[in-house]
């Protein structure tokens, strides 16, 4: 008895092939294995000036800004006439530390102070107000709308608000609670620079200050407020759960279980915390810059564009700010680099 080979169909072995799982080339070769580009010249242009544009108006809005002022604090200038323009070497900087030391210090002390106020009081009262709002409660969109107001403002808006409502000697909100809206007996917040805190003897944290230093307050804590509220809507419920069944409180809780899992929060509020109080300018000069509410933008302002303005000073001053907000870059970038490396 004889076997009949099987036979093979030509269409069958066609569509074997073509089914066959073996990976294809993600871009055909022509001759001699050179390799051919997907992409268009029409593409190519459209990705060159997605990347050029915006690395160009960052170069020149940034950088080049960021060295001109380092250049023009080694000048004597008026910002006028280029022909007045003289190199001075090192003067502007040994003036800071020599002849204009009070001011500087000072200015240095008030943004530290406003850094000490956003991160103890703004912060911690910004992320108590989101934990109450994320419990759900009735109206919380109306109360996340109220405290979310004053961010959307703007700051010089809010120098008026807290001005002219708020702080005014004869008609202000806070006189009129305390009954001295009369003559003779009004309190001048903003006018009145003596210390609350001295350091040192001559610094200190004044209470015309103090009284900015609410302001700004306010406007921190509904920022803050609206990051502790998408951190706390990430955090996983079944950990509270967990701790609940474990025997832990609520402060328990929050302190174990939530507050650590929202460590990415808490770093992104720990660096605008840092920013906002190094920029601080708008409500202190919406103010007029009371006696003794220098902040190093105050200074920088004042130096370039006062009227016997000295743009080398003013830049010297700038100087110093950037290498603050340097010292404090580089300290984060540090640390957010070694936590991935671990």
């Amino acid at each position: 008895m004889s076997t009949k080979a099987p036979t093979t169909d030509p269409n069958l072995s066609a569509l074997a092939e073509h089914n066959d799982d073996t990976p294809t080339p993600a871009t055909p070769r022509g001759r001699g294995g050179r390799r051919y580009s997907l992409l268009t010249s029409s593409d190519r242009s459209t990705i060159t000036a997605m990347t050029a544009i915006p690395a160009a108006l960052h170069i020149a809005l940034v950088w080049i800004p960021a060295l001109g002022t380092f250049l023009l604090s080694f000048t004597n200038w008026n910002g006028v006439r280029w022909s007045s323009l003289k190199w001075v070497g090192l003067r502007n900087y040994k003036q800071l530390f020599t002849v204009f030391e009070k001011d500087l210090y000072e200015s240095l002390l008030n943004n530290l102070w406003v850094m000490l106020a956003l991160f103890f009081v703004g912060t911690p009262l910004g992320m108590f107000i989101a934990y109450i709002l994320d419990k759900n409660l009735r109206g919380s969109a109306v109360y996340q709308s109220v405290f979310y107001a004053p961010v959307v403002l703007s700051l010089a808006v809010v120098g008026f608000i807290w001005k002219s409502v708020m702080y005014s000697p004869g008609q202000g909100v806070l006189n009129s609670v305390l009954g001295r809206t009369g003559s003779g007996n009004q309190i001048d917040w903003l006018g009145n620079p003596d210390r609350v805190i001295a350091v040192g003897g001559e610094y200190g944290l004044g209470k015309n200050f103090l009284a900015l230093v609410v302001a700004m307050i306010w406007i921190h804590v509904g920022y803050v407020m609206v990051l502790y509220l998408a951190g706390l809507k990430s955090v996983d419920p079944t950990l509270r759960e967990a701790a609940a069944i474990d025997g832990a409180n609520e402060w328990q809780v929050f302190r174990k279980v939530v507050l650590p899992s929202m460590k990415p929060v808490n770093i992104v509020v720990l660096v605008i915390t840092v920013i906002t109080s190094l920029r601080v300018f708008d409500i202190i000069d919406v103010l007029n810059n009371p006696i003794g509410t220098d902040v190093l933008s105050i200074l920088v302002t004042d130096n370039i564009l006062g009227e016997s303005g000295n743009v080398g000073r003013g830049s010297a001053y700038g100087v110093v700010l950037l290498l603050v907000c340097f010292v404090f870059a580089v300290v984060y970038l540090r640390n957010a680099f070694s936590e991935d490396d671990a």
